[in-house]
């Protein structure tokens, strides 16, 4: 009988080299989304295109990174984590270029795939090449490190992409994607060694892979909480098609101060999450979620009833996504948590899949977005639904505490970090739901 390694070898990198390199990659993915959305209104009139159109670009993006997640764990298992990130990135830096020179509609989409299939190796990867080297404190403070920029990135860049598009044009946004890109491109080449020491080409295989998929999606207790990430966040990746037409067409405001409005969605999500972190100190991850889904199902309300007011104002679009993003930051910790605990010889399937089904929220709902003419009246019609398909997901596929079984072990920290808020549209999270695992550990030692 096999048994995990046991890291008694050297780390391939110092903790600092490999927080650099994790944090530079990592943000790969929320900097091509959050740089970009404000200039989508002026690309309306840059490709003499319609805004649904330009909403295509981002559910190709979403489609690309949320099956590149379900692939880029198991490929960088068996081949290892150089080759496999190198041949993303040159993905993402080949999209960069391919959007940048693009003159039309459809070239500009074939841009937007590549980046999101290469952005997609950031997350994982990064998360990777920790674990592959350190556990316990050291581990943990590397990803605090990462999880930190993926805060930070998410609320400067709409205000970055902003003043980039008010004073050199659209273009420009895609040559910083692409020198980015290369600069991720050769510090990983040069500067990253291999820290895969384990390499198990049988990890590729579809057979396996497809199996343990299986078993998660015929899973109810797996399915409901990702049904409900997927609802929720996958709101939010749906506002990001949607927000810039909104805030910047019918509210008037400019790409520059849509950019700090949008601070509002950062800053609510943060919020929420800081409550969060205290609340799991002495309250269970899961009896957070009905109060996160009752702020969710608010937001959704307010965003039906905004049209009755008449024209839209900053608050009466920002208010509900507020309030919706400091719902999210609730619910995920015990969501997350309890998705991942019940699979720990399948840990990694769980977390890329919980991820795919954010993504894949997002993606369905720029799908729908796409068939509204007026990105105001999508809002108003997909948001309330993605909030009742929340809600009816949390109360239909409830598990009777009589079928449940035995108590679940736990998921990793490192598991549940790759699965959280996968493009990192409003941060990183995980440090609420290691809070919430330590707590499960301490009081199962306490009990035993």
């Amino acid at each position: 009988m096999s048994h995990p390694p046991v890291q008694t070898d050297a780390p391939a990198m110092t903790e600092t080299r490999t927080a650099v390199i994790g944090t530079l990659i990592v943000t790969l993915g929320p900097l091509s989304l959050a740089l970009y959305t404000p200039a989508l209104p002026m690309l309306v009139e840059a490709f003499q295109t319609t805004p649904a159109a330009l909403k295509l670009t981002l559910s190709v993006y979403f489609f690309g990174f949320a099956f590149s997640q379900l692939a880029c764990g198991p490929l960088s298992d068996a081949y290892g984590r150089r080759p496999v990130a190198l041949a993303f990135f040159v993905t993402y830096v080949l999209g960069s270029v391919v959007a940048a020179l693009s003159g039309s509609i459809e070239w500009l989409l074939v841009g937007r795939a590549l980046q999101g299939i290469g952005a997609a190796a950031g997350i994982a990867i990064s998360r990777a090449i920790v674990r592959d080297q350190f556990t316990g404190q050291r581990s943990a403070r590397i990803l605090n490190l990462i999880g930190l920029m993926l805060a930070v990135v998410p609320a400067v860049a709409p205000t970055l992409g902003g003043v980039i598009l008010g004073t050199v044009g659209w273009h420009a946004i895609f040559v910083v994607m692409t020198l980015y890109g290369l600069a991720v491109l050769t510090v990983f080449a040069l500067g990253t060694a291999e820290t895969n020491r384990t390499r198990d080409r049988s990890a590729a295989r579809p057979g396996p892979v497809i199996r343990n998929y299986r078993t998660l999606l015929t899973d109810r207790r797996f399915m409901r909480a990702g049904l409900v990430l997927g609802t929720t966040l996958g709101g939010l990746y749906t506002m990001a098609a949607l927000l810039p037409f909104v805030m910047i067409e019918r509210v008037g405001l400019s790409p520059t101060v849509f950019g700090f409005a949008m601070l509002l969605q950062t800053g609510s999500y943060t919020l929420g999450a800081t409550l969060a972190g205290r609340l799991l100190r002495r309250v269970d991850a899961m009896r957070l979620i009905p109060y996160g889904l009752a702020c969710v199902a608010v937001g959704g309300l307010g965003f039906a009833l905004a049209p009755l007011t008449g024209e839209p104002t900053v608050a009466s679009v920002m208010g509900p996504t507020a309030v919706w993003a400091f719902g999210i930051a609730l619910v995920m910790p015990g969501a997350t948590s309890d998705a991942l605990a019940g699979f720990p010889r399948m840990a990694g399937a769980a977390s890329a899949l919980i991820g795919f089904m954010q993504i894949g929220g997002g993606l369905a709902g720029t799908a729908v977005a796409a068939l509204f003419a007026d990105p105001y009246t999508a809002t108003t019609a997909i948001m309330p639904g993605l909030a009742s398909l929340s809600l009816l997901s949390y109360a239909l596929l409830r598990v009777p505490a009589s079928r449940r079984g035995h108590p679940a072990k736990p998921a990793r920290p490192e598991d549940l970090e790759v699965a959280v808020d996968p493009v990192a549209l409003v941060g990183a999270g995980g440090e609420e739901i290691e809070e919430a695992l330590h707590q499960r550990r301490t009081s199962g030692r306490k009990g035993g």
